[in-house]
């Protein structure tokens, strides 16, 4: 049967009193957050809450909402709208970016400065630029399912969903192959741990920006066909981009670039083999060399379990009314794109994967302006990366128990700490049901 997220029955509240809000931001919600947003969206679809770190922030759950939200300019980007003390304490934004000297990114401003560096970087994710990586996505691919294909087993997000962006993100920025094992050691540090007392990912952006100030340096005597070398180009031609600004660009590209598609891998393919049937059938288009259900299954993919949870924050820069709930100016409002993309309102049978799905107008990657940049290549990785690994490994199987995966806890992302997967090597006798899992 396919794994589906219900919604949770609510007990009708004793008369005269509201029913009882769900537990956000626990362990169990993380593995499973869907009842929940089901909730918020019936009972308080504009809902105010006090996050892990402390912030008080309203969450938008309901698709109609979200999508007004996403494109609204009175929610803006740039942390010093928001009213409280709390980005500077580092407990709103991505940890370590302030202290780096990395904030001026496209996550972190509005037009026109937005207008001016999107326009700057969106020359790197033209379909034609895109379209000329895939063979090197596919190199990469195949060059990692290699390394463990005659094994029988591998951790798919160490082994596979984690180092396919890094490296192709890599190549895009212009990083040396020699650096690039650097990168995702960084890399890492910064999903393996939070803010707190460790602080890896303070450390690890710290690192990163000193490598990225060197890098821009070499690239500027000797530039190549890479973004930080188009960004250096675009400023010594006058586009008045400093070097902040360039370094804090790469920087947002491999943040935000690589989590996204090594969940998108990662949660895709264990929906995948808890949906025998649809996998079955997405395995029968792969060997008839049809792309179409692979290309409607990637969007599928990212509505029903997608990469990211929440968009990012966003700060209400005068008085507002959404979904009913009145927000003062400086209040944050996190979209919560989950739940949008579960919404019954705009989706049929909203909690049940259907890769054919064709009405399918996803928040996945955003709305507006603040679109993600980098979602045609996060597609492209998604579709090699998946179809590669059915093709190549047909009967690739869950090697443990869905109850005892662990799921990242954040606020922004979504994803699998490990997925450890059983399959019979190339070459040797195959188990019959090529779909099962445990």
């Amino acid at each position: 049967m396919p794994d589906q997220h219900p919604a949770v029955p609510t007990p009708a509240p004793a008369p005269g009193t509201a029913p009882t809000a769900p537990e956000l931001f626990t362990w169990e919600f993380a593995t499973d957050p869907y009842p929940a947003y089901a909730w918020l969206r019936e009972h308080s679809p504009v809902h105010r809450t006090a996050l892990p770190s402390g912030v008080e922030a309203w969450l938008v759950t309901r698709y109609a909402d979200a999508k007004v939200a996403l494109a609204d300019a009175r929610l803006s980007k740039n942390p010093v709208n928001h009213a409280g003390s709390a980005h500077a304490k580092g407990k709103t934004g991505i940890p370590g970016e302030r202290g780096a000297d990395l904030m001026t990114h496209l996550l972190n401003i509005d037009p026109p400065d937005h207008t001016r560096l999107r326009r700057l970087v969106s020359k790197a994710f033209t379909p034609r630029r895109i379209a000329e990586f895939a063979p090197r996505v596919q190199e990469l691919t195949d060059r990692l399912i290699d390394n463990f294909a005659a094994d029988g087993t591998a951790d798919l997000i160490h082994d596979f969903a984690f180092p396919l962006p890094i490296y192709a993100i890599c190549d895009l920025l212009g990083v040396p192959s020699e650096d690039q094992d650097d990168f995702r050691d960084w890399a890492g540090m910064m999903i393996r741990h939070g803010g707190g007392p460790r602080g890896g990912v303070g450390r690890s952006v710290k690192k990163i920006r000193t490598y990225l100030a060197d890098l821009i340096h070499r690239k500027r005597l000797r530039p190549g066909d890479d973004l930080i070398s188009g960004l250096i180009r675009a400023s010594d031609d006058g586009e008045h981009l400093s070097e902040n600004e360039a370094a804090a660009m790469a920087f947002i590209i491999l943040f935000a670039g690589f989590e996204t598609t090594v969940n998108l891998v990662g949660n895709g393919t264990y929906t995948l083999m808890r949906n025998p049937e649809q996998r079955a059938l997405l395995q029968a288009s792969l060997a008839a060399r049809e792309t179409d259900l692979l290309a409607t299954g990637v969007e599928e993919l990212l509505r029903y379990d997608g990469p990211v949870e929440l968009a990012t924050w966003r700060y209400a820069t005068e008085p507002l009314t959404l979904g009913g709930q009145r927000i003062a100016t400086g209040e944050p409002v996190l979209v919560v794109l989950a739940a949008a993309d579960r919404d019954p309102e705009r989706f049929t049978g909203p909690d049940t994967l259907d890769l054919a799905r064709r009405d399918n107008q996803h928040l996945g990657y955003g709305h507006g302006i603040h679109y993600c940049l980098g979602a045609p290549l996060a597609r492209l990785e998604g579709q090699i990366a998946l179809g590669t690994l059915l093709t190549r490994l047909p009967d690739v199987r869950l090697a443990q128990d869905p109850a005892d995966l662990r799921w990242r806890g954040g606020l922004i992302m979504r994803g699998l700490r490990t997925l450890p997967v059983q399959f019979t090597p190339p070459g040797a006798d195959r188990v019959p049901d090529g779909s099962s899992v445990m």
